[in-house]
Parts: C-alpha cells; sequence; structure tokens
C-alpha cells in the first residue's frame, strides 16, 4: 500500500505587489491554518516518510511548517521546480517514479492541478476546489509507486482548515 498525500500551499499574501506569482509569502492566516492541518494528520497517526514541495515560496513554507509540526526534518524536504506548474498527467508520472523505499509521501503544490487529481480518485468527483492548506490522501493498493495509474487509488480522506475552524 502506498499513500500519497496532496497538500495544497497555504494562504499567501498579495501585498507585495512588485513580487512574482512564484516568491509571494504566506499570509499570516495560512501560517495558522497548517498546524491544524498537522493536527489532523497527527491525530490519524499519519506518519510522512517523504515531503517534496513546488520551489515556490508559498508551497516551500507551507512544506517547512508542516513539516515541523509533524516532527520531519525541515533540511530533508525535497524541492522540485516542476510541481509549480506541472499537469495532472505530469504529476501522475512524477508519483510513478519516487522512490519505492516511501510509503507515505507529501507533496505540496499548487491548484487546479490538485484538485484535478484529488478528482480522479474521488468517488462522485464532486471536489470543486481543494481550498488552501487543504490535504487530500490517496491511497493505491499497489507495492511499487510504479504501478499508480489514474484508475487504481482512492480518495482516503479529504482535510482543510475550515472545517477545524
Amino acid at each position: 500500500m502506498k499513500t500519497l498525500y496532496l497538500l495544497r500551499h497555504a494562504k499567501s499574501s498579495w501585498k507585495f505587489e512588485e513580487l512574482s506569482d512564484h516568491d509571494r509569502p504566506l499570509k499570516k492566516r495560512g501560517r495558522k491554518d497548517v498546524p491544524l492541518i498537522a493536527q489532523e494528520l497527527i491525530e490519524r497517526k499519519v506518519n510522512v516518510d517523504l515531503i517534496i514541495s513546488s520551489s515556490a515560496v508559498r508551497a516551500l513554507s507551507t512544506a517547512t511548517l508542516m513539516a515541523k509540526e509533524l516532527g520531519f526534518d525541515p533540511e530533508k524536504i525535497g524541492v522540485q521546480e516542476e510541481l509549480y506548474h506541472i499537469t495532472p498527467t505530469a504529476l501522475l508520472q512524477f508519483v510513478q517514479l519516487l522512490p519505492d523505499e516511501y510509503s507515505h509521501v507529501m507533496l505540496v503544490g499548487h491548484n487546479p492541478t490538485f484538485t484535478e487529481v484529488a478528482n480522479m480518485y474521488s468517488p462522485d468527483k464532486s471536489i470543486a476546489n481543494l481550498p488552501t492548506s487543504g490535504l487530500a490522501a490517496i491511497q493505491f493498493d499497489v507495492t511499487y509507486w510504479g504501478q499508480v495509474s489514474a484508475e487504481n487509488g482512492n480518495l482516503h480522506f479529504l482535510d482543510y482548515p475550515k472545517k477545524y475552524r
């Protein structure tokens, strides 16, 4: 069994108009929301083996906050530029190349791709939008990441901060 956690970056700030989209920081609310989701993961007894983040500042900041809350060494967070503007098809290909020694992998990135991928595995395909700090847990009944496909996973749970505020 392999589990993929898709964590959308936390709420970001548009306050600094001179910054590029890639360089936008988190808002205060974003920094408060990540611990809410982390606490839910802790209560579910989730142990993440690997965290890989988009290179965008807001995603990497989210990944760092999440890692600290989960007791995962932030220095071990992988950063992949390709997660910044990845398509759903490319994301599945990325997942298929994950190292098999990891069974619980968290990717931190962006919409619309994360919503589209979560919907691939949702029984009713009704996720309109994975909100900021939203997390989709997708389980695959496979031994190797290379066996992952659009047809063989299921949405195990969906968490987002508004559920806990």
